[in-house]
């Protein structure tokens, strides 16, 4: 199948005066049409920087400075600004963490909805008024009519984020990448926003990258998963194998940290240490180390190599099957 979004070698660095951090090293990636791809790793492992590196929305000092993300085969990297504005929005959407730092607090639902649709459409008010009530009743949100005439703070949490979403689905997008937009929310109304996404990307063939920190949601959401660590990706693969079997000591660490049922009273796993700040990356292997499986071979750093057609691993020595 090709692939609906392709990135490939994505380096995206923080360039001032006296100083320039490479946040994101080498990061490729793809996502084919109604694919789910999930984005995991520990906070400053480079998630969201690639969201928004992929999506051209870097302010200064940060910058795309080598690489190429591919939408159906065009290089957004290469778009003027003005071009890059009519394919932001319509053709990627995004949507954030926090919907009350997305929705302008000022203004009612139906406004930020039909600037959003007129922005890249004409339309008369009517046209957007309907277009944003069936992507309101699409998404869940009961008396959608009503809703419309709502400012962000007179809806809860879980609906604020629905109105988010259905934002991001008004031009029916080729791809969404959603930052942990279920983080603030309750486990209830997150499962609620889940299988919503997981329906909409079927029914509509959009491919999405769905950020998280949350191992038990991507593995209930996800159809592929991506393991990052310090701005690289460490681990790809389908995402019942690579929880099933990891082959990076990094994934394997990440899924020994989850807490699960039956270790009442036991001592807690975790990965010893902490990731390397950005302007002290250790030479070679950056999990090396926190790493208890690291040898000599790890002062120089790994390659992607694949282990079958569907996985990839940055590790000299991946995990066998069942490993520890």
């Amino acid at each position: 199948m090709t692939s609906v979004l392709n990135v490939k070698d994505l380096h995206t660095s923080f360039v001032m005066p006296d100083l320039t951090i490479a946040a994101l090293q080498g990061v490729s990636l793809s996502v084919d049409k109604g694919e789910i791809l999930g984005l995991v790793g520990e906070s400053g492992s480079g998630k969201t920087l690639t969201g928004f590196s992929i999506n051209r929305l870097l302010s200064a000092p940060g910058r795309v400075v080598q690489g190429e993300v591919l939408l159906h085969g065009q290089d957004v990297l290469s778009l003027g600004e003005e071009d890059m504005r009519h394919l932001r929005g319509r053709r990627i959407a995004m949507i954030f963490q926090d919907p009350m730092m997305t929705l302008n607090p000022v203004l009612r639902i139906e406004t930020q909805m039909r600037d959003a649709l007129r922005a890249h459409e004409k339309m008369s008010k009517a046209m957007a008024r309907t277009r944003a009530i069936a992507a309101l009743d699409e998404v869940g949100i009961p008396a959608p009519e009503s809703r419309l005439r709502s400012y962000p703070h007179e809806l809860s949490g879980g609906m604020r984020q629905r109105v988010a979403i259905a934002i991001a689905l008004l031009h029916q997008p080729d791809v969404i990448i959603a930052d942990e937009p279920t983080t603030a929310l309750d486990v209830t109304i997150q499962g609620q926003i889940l299988s919503l996404v997981q329906n909409l990307c079927r029914d509509r063939g959009t491919a999405l990258i769905w950020i998280t920190h949350d191992l038990a949601v991507v593995a209930g959401i996800a159809d592929r998963l991506a393991v990052m660590y310090a701005g690289r990706v460490v681990e790809i693969g389908p995402v019942d194998d690579l929880l099933d079997a990891p082959a990076h000591p990094y994934t394997r660490g990440l899924i020994d940290s989850v807490p699960a049922r039956g270790q009442r009273g036991q001592r807690l796993k975790q990965i010893p240490g902490r990731m390397p700040a950005l302007t002290e990356l250790p030479v070679g292997c950056s999990f090396a180390p926190r790493c208890e499986h690291a040898k000599a071979a790890c002062a120089a750093l790994p390659d992607m190599t694949a282990l079958d057609a569907e996985r990839s691993v940055r590790c000299f020595y991946p995990l066998a099957e069942g490993s520890a």
